[in-house]
């Protein structure tokens, strides 16, 4: 297949009897699911999946369930026809783009949790978040039956869930995780950027800064974790614009429990919000 005969489907049992054919012809499958609009970041997952497998398939839906009430579902970024352009030039074969109604049945009440891991960073602070993320990536896995799904490290909770999920439930798939891609300035690209003004925009490069002076520090032989918090919270609070640090620490890459002692690998990660939009990031390093 070629980008220009790109398959878009919008019923699963559809994509699921399109992806058997080809799982009964020995083709492997690299799944990236993205809720839209694309950036470089979701491109360059496509990208390795269509290179590591001889079938790529996108789905784009907005989901719901991951989202707290008074977060911003409603304005979530949306521009489904550049997608669309987007995914046929980047020569991707199968496109999911399903309705709520068909992913979400009426009486639906079937849920995953991924216990205790999911209540830590982000799930500390978005309660339900990451069992609708469990949930809604579990239902791709059984329509799409993917032979590698890619998710990108700037999300790096979620990465350790799907993990989790894909172990204990014995889905048959390997999860790749790939490198944040960064703008110029080093800000991670996310589709919530858009959210920001122009100053926003500027103040969000706080967050790269904050991870990097971080990581030097780290390198340098500072090992105890109160003194990298401290240099953390107090380079992000030097940023007038933001309104609220969600955490900024140093945490066990398996566990996301904070370190008493930084030795080995570990996972420097920050969560601020900028107005309304919360930004995230994250660095691996080995101490």
């Amino acid at each position: 297949m070629t980008g220009k005969d790109m398959e878009i489907i919008g019923i699963p049992r559809a994509v699921r009897d399109a992806c058997r054919k080809h799982l009964l012809q020995s083709r492997t499958i690299g799944f990236v699911p993205t809720m839209g609009a694309l950036h470089d970041g979701h491109l360059s997952l496509l990208r390795k999946a269509r290179r590591e497998n001889d079938i790529a398939v996108a789905s784009i839906f907005g989901n719901p369930m991951q989202f707290g009430p008074s977060e911003d579902f409603e304005k979530y970024p949306r521009d489904i026809e550049n997608d669309i352009k987007k995914l046929r030039n980047e020569e991707i074969d199968i496109l999911f783009l399903p309705e709520l109604s068909l992913l979400y049945s009426s009486g639906f009440s079937t849920y995953i949790n991924v216990d205790i891991i999911s209540e830590k960073l982000d799930g500390g602070f978005r309660p339900g978040h990451f069992r609708g993320v469990a949930t809604v990536v579990a239902k791709l896995f059984n329509i799409v039956d993917p032979t590698r799904a890619y998710f990108g490290q700037k999300d790096f909770q979620q990465t350790i869930i799907i993990k989790r999920m894909v172990k204990d439930l014995d889905f048959d798939l390997d999860i790749v995780v790939c490198p944040t891609v960064r703008e110029d300035d080093g800000l991670a690209m996310s589709s919530r950027n858009l959210y920001l003004d122009k100053e926003q925009r500027r103040a969000a490069r706080v967050l790269y800064r904050c991870l990097n002076e971080a990581s030097d520090a780290i390198k340098s032989g500072i090992i105890k974790l109160e003194e990298i918090k401290d240099l953390m919270i107090k380079i992000i609070s030097g940023e007038a614009l933001v309104n609220r640090i969600n955490y900024a620490a140093v945490y066990d890459p398996m566990t996301l429990d904070e370190v008493d002692v930084i030795q080995g690998e570990v996972l420097i990660a920050v969560a601020v919000r900028l107005g309304d939009t919360c930004l995230i990031d994250n660095m691996l390093i080995n101490s």
